[in-house]
């Protein structure tokens, strides 16, 4: 079984995130959209209400399987049998850093790939920190995230702004 790994933040997950994920899902048999817990980051979204939306989001993906990780992602490849790494690139700048990352993996495991992707060119300025800063300030989001991270941003920042 041809099993890889999509990892990120998705705080919160994207239409972009989306695109990369279903295309991912017609090439290998098994895709996990593995949600990393970085402690040094202050997200939006607690790591239980992302794996939850993206849960919900790729319902219709049966080969699509969410959960959540910390630590090196080599390491958790390799828990989960996994043989490669699926990432989205969006312009030069991602490919640079990913670029980066995908060599130190392949030092650390050289039976593990990297795909890139490139994003759809209608998500090629899209992230979730813009999707972010446009919510924050309740402008329309529908265009960039699905309609059930919509609603949930507008409960975020209405949460937010009523303990502020």
């Amino acid at each position: 079984m041809r099993i890889a790994v999509c990892p990120g933040s998705f705080d919160p997950v994207t239409k972009g995130h989306l695109d990369i994920i279903q295309r991912g899902a017609k090439i290998f048999d098994k895709v996990i959209v593995a949600v990393l817990i970085n402690r040094n980051k202050s997200p939006l979204f607690t790591i239980e209400e992302r794996v939850e939306l993206l849960r919900e989001v790729t319902s219709h993906l049966p080969n699509v399987e969410v959960d959540s990780f910390q630590g090196l992602l080599i390491d958790y490849l390799k828990e989960k049998k996994a043989q490669a790494i699926i990432k989205g690139l969006r312009a030069v700048s991602d490919f640079e850093y990913e670029m980066q990352m995908a060599s130190i993996n392949r030092l650390l495991e050289e039976d593990i790939e990297t795909f890139f992707m490139m994003t759809n060119n209608q998500y090629s300025f899209l992230s979730s920190s813009i999707v972010k800063e446009v919510a924050k300030y309740e402008a329309d989001v529908s265009s960039l995230v699905p309609p059930l991270v919509e609603k949930a941003l507008k409960k975020k920042y209405a949460e937010i702004n009523l303990t502020t």
